[in-house]
Order: C-alpha cells, then sequence, then structure tokens
C-alpha cells in the first residue's frame, strides 16, 4: 500500500485507490506524512487538528483520534504501515516505496546525479506524481499555511530546472505548455516569466514575448512597486534588438539557487524523446536564433548556420526544429531499409519526375510515427534543408483542415525575403484523410514526405504515387528486444523466462510494450513474472500509466473508435468481440445482419481504418488487444443491438466527414 501526499491525501495498492474523506484523522494523518519518520509533538498535531484555539479536552481527544486513525488503517489492510506514539508524541515510519514525497524526492535526487539526457525523463516522472491540489481534502488551515507552500516550492524548483532543459535543447514547445500554467498560477515568479519570453522568443513570437515582459513587469509594479530584475530588462532589450537572448540556466540543478542565467553555446542536439511508440509531435515555427551545424550521423535533423551583416534586417536563414528521437527502436527493418533507400537514392526536385513519398498505416499505437521518425533521422544528411515534423490531427482526434496545415507550413519554410526551403523532408503524421495531405505535397514538391495514418489512404497513392507500409504487431523476438531496450538487460536476465509471457500479454503491441517497460521501471521490486501474469486478467484496462492519459491502450483504441461513423463503430465492437477469429465475409454478414455485398464494404471500410489484418485473401483478424478492448466494451452495453447496424438504405455508411455518399460503390 503507498499513501499519495502530493495532491489530494489518499491510500492506494496500484490498482485501486480510496480519497480519505476529510476529518480529524486524515487530518493528523497528514500531519505525520508531512514529517515521514519524525517526531510530532503532541501540541504541534492538536493545532493542526483543531486549530490555535483548541479545546481544552484535546489532549484526550488526540488520543482517540489516534485510535479512529489506527482503525482506518485496518480498515484498508495497512497495519504495518502504523502511528507510533513516542515521547512527546507520534511518528508514522515511511519509505519512497510508501509515501509518495519520499519518492519524489529520490528520483529528484537520482536525476541530479544522472546524465542531463536521464536527467529531463527522470524528472518528468517526479513531476508526475503530483495528482492535482495538494491535500485539498485535509481541513486544517496550519498545514495549508505552513507545509503547503514548503511542498509546492519543492515541486517548483523541480519544474524549474525541466524548463531549463527543454531550453537548452531547443525544446521550446514542450516548455511551454508548463510555463503557461506555472506563470498564471504564480503570476509574480520572475524566473518563469523569463523562461516564457525566452521560449516565445524563439518560437518566432516576439510579439507575445513583449507583451509577456509587459505582464511581469506591470503586475511587480502594480503589487510590489519594483521594477523587474536585471535579467528581465536585459532579456527585453534583447529582443527588441532582434539579437539572441542566449540559454536560460544552463547548469543549474533543483535546489540550486535562482541566480541570473549566463548565455552558452547551443547543444548540438536534442534531449531523448520519452513519448511512446507512436509519438506525436507539434510544428514549431522558425526560431530566432540559429543553431550550430548538426554533424551528420549525430540523429537530429542538420540545420546549416547562415550569417548575416544584418540580423534584423530579417533574412537569415532559420534552421528548422529538431525532429523527436526514438529511444529504444528495434525491428521493422525490412520497412527501415526500403524508406531509407527511396529517401536516399532519388534526387528530389533534381529530373526525378515526382518527389519520394512513403505511406506508414496500421493500427493505433502500432509504431507508425516511430518508424517514420527513425528513419528520418538515418536519412537527415540527404536533406540539406532541414526535416520538419507536421501533425495533421489536433490533440482532440479531430482533423486539422489542410489550409490550417499550409499555413503553418509555410511560416515554419519561410526564410526570408527571396528565400525558400529546397530539400526538406517531411512528416506529416495521423493523416484522417488524403485532401489533408494533397496540397502540401503540390505546394512542396521539392523535397520528400514520410506519411503516417491508421488510413490506407489509397486514394493519396493513386494520384501522387509512392511506397505503401502497412505495419503490423512485432514479431516475438523483436517484442522482447523493445522491452530489453526499454527496461534494461540486467532487468530482462534477471527473469529470463518472464519476458515471453510478458510480451504475449502485450500481443507484441509496441505502445503497450512501452507501457509495460514504463509501469515496471517505476517499480523497480514488481516481478516480470507477477505483472504478465497481472495484465492478462485485462490486458486493454491495465495498459496505461496513470500520469499520461495518452499513454494508454484503452484511451487510444477508445479514440480510434471515435474517429468511425457510428455505425461501422457498431459494426467493428460487434466482429470483434464475437468468438470467430479468423473472420470471413460470410461470417461477417451473419454477426451484423447484413447482405454479403452490405458486409463486404463494412470489412473494406475496416481494413481501411487499421482495425482488421488481412492474412489469406478473404480471411480476417483482428489485433488481440482490439478484441480485448471491444469484449470491454460489448460488456458495458450487454443486450443493446445498435439499430444503425440494420442494412443501410439510400447510400451506406457516413463519410470520415459525417456526411453519407450518394450511392455505396
Amino acid at each position: 500500500m503507498r499513501f499519495q501526499l502530493l495532491g489530494p491525501l489518499s491510500v492506494t495498492d496500484g490498482r485501486d485507490l480510496v480519497m480519505l474523506p476529510p476529518s480529524k484523522p486524515t487530518a493528523l494523518l497528514a500531519a505525520l506524512l508531512v514529517r515521514p519518520g519524525s517526531v510530532v509533538s503532541g501540541d504541534r498535531l492538536r493545532d493542526v487538528v483543531w486549530g490555535e484555539e483548541h479545546p481544552a479536552t484535546a489532549k484526550t481527544a488526540l488520543q482517540s483520534c489516534v485510535l479512529r486513525l489506527r482503525r482506518l488503517f485496518a480498515k484498508y489492510g495497512i497495519e504495518d504501515q502504523a502511528v507510533v506514539a513516542v515521547a512527546g508524541g507520534y511518528r508514522i515510519d515511511a519509505d519512497a516505496e510508501t509515501l509518495d514525497l519520499l519518492h519524489f524526492r529520490r528520483l529528484v535526487e537520482r536525476a541530479t546525479s544522472s546524465g542531463t539526457g536521464s536527467e529531463l525523463y527522470t524528472l518528468r516522472s517526479a513531476l508526475a506524481l503530483w495528482q492535482g491540489g495538494l491535500l485539498s481534502n485535509v481541513p486544517s488551515d496550519l498545514l495549508h499555511r505552513d507545509e503547503v507552500p514548503r511542498l509546492a516550492e519543492e515541486r517548483l524548483r523541480v519544474l524549474e530546472r525541466v524548463c531549463d532543459i527543454e531550453l537548452e535543447h531547443d525544446r521550446c514547445r514542450e516548455a511551454l505548455v508548463d510555463l503557461w500554467e506555472v506563470t498564471r498560477v504564480y503570476p509574480a515568479h520572475e524566473r518563469f516569466a523569463e523562461q516564457l519570453i525566452v521560449a516565445l522568443y524563439r518560437t518566432g513570437r516576439q510579439t507575445e514575448a513583449l507583451a509577456e515582459y509587459r505582464r511581469i513587469k506591470g503586475h511587480l509594479r502594480e503589487r510590489l512597486g519594483v521594477d523587474p530584475r536585471a535579467e528581465l530588462q536585459r532579456l527585453e532589450l534583447a529582443i527588441l534588438r532582434g539579437e539572441d537572448p542566449g540559454r536560460v540556466g544552463t547548469a543549474r540543478r533543483p535546489g540550486a539557487p535562482t541566480t541570473a542565467p549566463a548565455a552558452v553555446a547551443p547543444s548540438p542536439s536534442p534531449s531523448p524523446s520519452t513519448d511512446g511508440s507512436d509519438l506525436v509531435g507539434r510544428i514549431a515555427p522558425p526560431a530566432r536564433a540559429q543553431a550550430p551545424d548538426n554533424p551528420r550521423g549525430s540523429g537530429t535533423a542538420p540545420a546549416r548556420q547562415r550569417t548575416s551583416d544584418s540580423t534584423a534586417a530579417g533574412d537569415r536563414g532559420t534552421p528548422l526544429p529538431p525532429l523527436p528521437t526514438v529511444p529504444g527502436f528495434t525491428g521493422r527493418a525490412h520497412e527501415v531499409d526500403s524508406l531509407v533507400r527511396l529517401l536516399t537514392t532519388e534526387s528530389p526536385g533534381q529530373g526525378s519526375e515526382r518527389a519520394p513519398l512513403a505511406v506508414l498505416s496500421g493500427a493505433p499505437g502500432i509504431g507508425k510515427t516511430a518508424l517514420a521518425l527513425h528513419v528520418a533521422h538515418l536519412v537527415s544528411g540527404h536533406f540539406p534543408d532541414g526535416c520538419l515534423l507536421l501533425a495533421l490531427t489536433r490533440p482532440d482526434g479531430s482533423p486539422r483542415p489542410a489550409e490550417e496545415a499550409a499555413h503553418e507550413l509555410r511560416r515554419a519554410l519561410s526564410a526570408g525575403p527571396g528565400a525558400g526551403r529546397g530539400r526538406v523532408l517531411l512528416v506529416l503524421d495521423d493523416v484522417v484523410h488524403p485532401d489533408q495531405v494533397r496540397p502540401l505535397l503540390t505546394a512542396y514538391a521539392c523535397g520528400a514526405a514520410i506519411v503516417t495514418s491508421r488510413m490506407g489512404l489509397a486514394g493519396l497513392v493513386a494520384t501522387h504515387g509512392g511506397t505503401v507500409h502497412r505495419l503490423g504487431a512485432l514479431d516475438p523476438e523483436h517484442a522482447q528486444a523493445l522491452l530489453a531496450a526499454v527496461l534494461g538487460r540486467d532487468r530482462m536476465a534477471a527473469e529470463p523466462g518472464a519476458a515471453i509471457p510478458l510480451a504475449t500479454a502485450c500481443g507484441h503491441h509496441p505502445l503497450a510494450l512501452r507501457i509495460a517497460a514504463a509501469r515496471l521501471l517505476t517499480r523497480p521490486r514488481l516481478r516480470l513474472a507477477d505483472y504478465a501474469d497481472w495484465l492478462r486478467h485485462d490486458p486493454v484496462g491495465r495498459l496505461g500509466l496513470a500520469d499520461d492519459p495518452r499513454m494508454s491502450v484503452s484511451q487510444r483504441l477508445d479514440e480510434a473508435v471515435r474517429r468511425l461513423p457510428p455505425p461501422l463503430a457498431g459494426a467493428h465492437l460487434r466482429l470483434a468481440s464475437s468468438p470467430h477469429d479468423p473472420l470471413t465475409t460470410a461470417g461477417a454478414a451473419r454477426l451484423l445482419g447484413l447482405p454479403e455485398d452490405a458486409a463486404e464494404q463494412v470489412i473494406e471500410r475496416l481494413l481501411d481504418a487499421g482495425l482488421l489484418e488481412e492474412g489469406q485473401p478473404g480471411v480476417f483478424r483482428t489485433h488481440e488487444l482490439l478484441r480485448a478492448h471491444a469484449r470491454r466494451a460489448a460488456g458495458s452495453s450487454a443486450g443493446h443491438v445498435p439499430a444503425l447496424l440494420r442494412p443501410p438504405r439510400h447510400g451506406g455508411f457516413p463519410q470520415p466527414d459525417g456526411t453519407r455518399p450518394a450511392a455505396m460503390r
């Protein structure tokens, strides 16, 4: 069992979570946990529970409160976490395995002694332990006055270091997400305001950067009657002059004093991405500051450093933002070789009839984006003007209009008056419909493109050519190799027979494998065999990470089904939850109550959506995780048969945009 203090006070066993009710025992427990292993005096505990004006019977009432707390522990089976009575007060012992506050501090300490690449990942893991309002269910004014600010300061120091690392490695877009939030919660915090201004400026948003400076300046003058510190004032002047503001906070660690940052040379490569198998990136407008030459083979998109007699004139070339990296990429050797040959043997824009184009399709989380990014790094030396990742889907899963994507692409590729990008590799990620990318390929045909999509995009291939790679689950050997790459070979070698059942429980599915490995990394005492056995009982529901909703097989598959028109989604759930596997057209017709020609069209749509796989002609299979997901969905609505599964009249299933075709073809 584990106490969770970094948010509402709760108790969890890793699966179920109990939020403690606002009560005097809850306040008493919080007072002991914020000082784990230390004796908290009786006077202090009485002040926490009853306030500084506590009743005359508070001493006896405190003993009764301790007894109620021990009964609460017994109710939830955590008698081993005893409240110990000592001379003058009480104590509760805990360690990093039983209290999230100590786990947080251990991760921060580990990050401090690690290299920068793993430091960011470890600090992000530490921040993920914070879940909502600190002690929001604890009714104690004293704790909220004295302890909550102290604990919150620990989090702010770590968040400051995380943003420093991201700015050092030109991951300004990632830093902006945190900085917008924290500067609104702490409007007078000059350090975070400084980081936000730098991040905005480097992503080409000079006006917003200056507006943010004016905000912090106005707030400090109005509330405190002081001007921003000298570092902020120098930053404003650098922006007005169009100069590089330098790197912010390049060497600080959590807990280090927040002194003024010194400008240092840019780092040659970004820190590793810690996203899942389908890594989704966001396009960044061109950075204002120059970046150094990247050595070929460094694993980042090359960006040539350009010079100009007048940087303020606006005619300086701007390097494209670096692509995320894919840690522990394994397998897909055939696809990698084919894509590398396609992108390196042709000469885009130099006599070839059409620029190279590759389409990567497959089920949700199957590793399409990971493969695209891995290949992009391998061939980056053949694209001297850079590589660019552009997401064609919004965070809510809705497709971005072609006009919006084209505008953002033009902004990113523009390099000043009379200049333009030449040989650029575009990675167009999570495409929903061919019409999203046709204008982009037509307008920027002098480079090459890798398109990822859950759909087959046969229409795009018909009009623009290119190669198609449909990805499936990894083979068992590569699935185990992926686990070893993420978990580490020492952890795998400790249980040599556990890798096979664990990979099988994950369905050899890349996203599921990464989620399982990440969970095992954060629980070093958990045996791989025990975890694999636990997963088998509910693989879809249990393959998720609490700190990142995007890293969830269930959510990813829910979103995939939501993208389908309702009748097609119902057909998928009906077919996938049936015991019939493999499936034939005749079997699908019987299950759906449709004529065989209509059932065949349903199967074609599901194949195109990546929710079915075809083996022998006319024989179709559904991945086991998709089948488990469909069974869960069917169980939640047992006995309900959607009316939309009846044979469609006057047309067929709605198109992706929600309209119906004039006739079913």
